[in-house]
């Protein structure tokens, strides 16, 4: 019998194959410490800063932060996810980043709640862009005085991404957008919207100022305009300024803005949720 020898395939001796997952079934492994009890705050506020880390879940989430630019740390995946994301796994393992593979029950206790998307990835944080820079390119910008709540947080900048808001201003006070919370409920598009932290008030409103931005307060004055009346203004650059979700926005905050400007509410209702109340803005004040 005559013939040539058979196609080397992968899993033959150096010939690798396509990478896989790593099982791992103990919730205490230490190959898994980024995972470990998502749910605590605190734990969370110490890692992160040191570490530079930030958690997605969800497989649409991961890729939209890949297609942002974040660098992947490692995967968690549970057996349902392992095929669909085989190509995530891959690129994992090309910068050389594991990919872990437990099951729904480990990742439960792992992490202190429901993995009901059933992929997490620790990413690694990049560096947040100039103020000054961000501004010089944008035409209309979102800015947040002490959002503390990550619901919200995410929803404004889903809306702020779906109604073409060039940048986002948030004070030292305002939670942060790449909070596991936020970037889910945001569906990933924190990372489609540029943000910044410009500081102080006082250093946000020079920068607004500078940058030739008119700061428009969303608050309940007597002195306010209706967000129509605004639109109509046509204003060539505009900043929409929003304040916490139980007090509204600051007398500093105020006081540095150029206009007041209202929603119009019936039926006795005197204010919308702040995420609410930022997707009617963005829409009134779309070109």
């Amino acid at each position: 019998m005559t013939g040539g020898s058979r196609p080397a395939a992968p899993g033959d001796a150096g010939v690798p194959g396509p990478a896989a997952p790593v099982p791992v079934a103990d919730p205490d492994d230490p190959r898994l410490a980024d995972y470990t009890s998502l749910t605590d705050v605190a734990l969370r506020r110490r890692l992160e800063p040191e570490l530079g880390l930030f958690m997605a879940e969800g497989e649409k989430v991961i890729r939209r932060a890949l297609e942002a630019g974040y660098p992947m740390r490692s995967l968690l995946l549970t057996p349902r996810w392992a095929e669909p994301m085989a190509d995530l796994v891959s690129a994992a393992a090309e910068t050389g980043a594991p990919a872990w593979l437990v099951t729904e029950e480990t990742a439960e206790r792992l992490t202190g709640y429901h993995v009901h998307r059933g992929a997490l990835a620790a990413m690694a944080r990049l560096p947040l862009p100039d103020p000054a820079a961000l501004l010089a390119g944008a035409r209309r910008v979102a800015v947040f005085e002490d959002m503390v709540d990550h619901t919200n947080l995410g929803a404004a900048f889903r809306n702020a991404a779906a109604l073409g808001v060039d940048a986002v201003l948030l004070t030292p006070g305002c939670a942060d957008p790449l909070y596991r919370r936020a970037v889910k409920v945001s569906m990933g598009t924190v990372f489609r919207v540029p943000w910044a932290r410009p500081g102080p008030w006082r250093r946000t409103a020079e920068l607004l100022r500078t940058a030739g931005f008119t700061s428009a307060a969303f608050c309940l004055t007597e002195d306010s305009i209706t967000v129509d009346e605004l639109a109509d203004r046509h204003e060539e650059r505009l900043a929409l300024v929003f304040g916490t979700e139980g007090h509204g926005l600051s007398e500093r905050a105020l006081r540095a803005c150029d206009l007041r400007v209202r929603i119009p509410m019936e039926a006795g209702v005197d204010s919308l949720n702040v995420a609410a109340a930022s997707a009617i803005a963005f829409h009134a004040t779309r070109r």
